[in-house]
């Protein structure tokens, strides 16, 4: 009897690693779909012009404010850092996303036009 019971458990412990294999491959697939879409601003941010300016005017005006911006690429996203605060600019199948973070939490977020200027965008972050 106890053959037939192991038996019984070992089929059902498959049919459940089954059934959650099958969500983790969706939800890899949806995460896959979302970075290829994002992919072509990704490489606009990383790449482009902007993301020049905006270092250039991130070190300027933290040097003037007296304060070190640590600047760090994860992935595709670009994280600044001065003080307590960070803004994320997060590339997005939309278009690039700066995220404002105060200590703790998100602030607000805001889409980023890559063909304006740089400086707005840092001057509301340090703000």
């Amino acid at each position: 009897m106890s053959f037939l019971d192991n038996l019984e458990n070992s089929l059902k412990s498959l049919e459940s690693q089954d059934e959650r294999g099958s969500s983790d491959r969706q939800q890899r697939d949806a995460e896959r779909r979302a970075a290829i879409a994002a992919s072509p601003w990704a490489e606009k941010l990383k790449n482009g012009p902007y993301t020049q300016e905006l270092l250039k005017q991130a070190t300027r005006i933290g040097f003037q404010m007296r304060a070190k911006v640590y600047i760090a690429w994860i992935g595709t996203t670009l994280k600044l850092e001065a003080r307590e605060r960070k803004l994320e600019l997060r590339p997005t199948p939309q278009g690039v996303t700066a995220l404002f973070i105060e200590p703790g939490k998100e602030t607000r977020q805001q889409p980023v036009d890559l063909a304006g200027n740089p400086e707005e965008l840092v001057r509301q972050w340090l703000a």
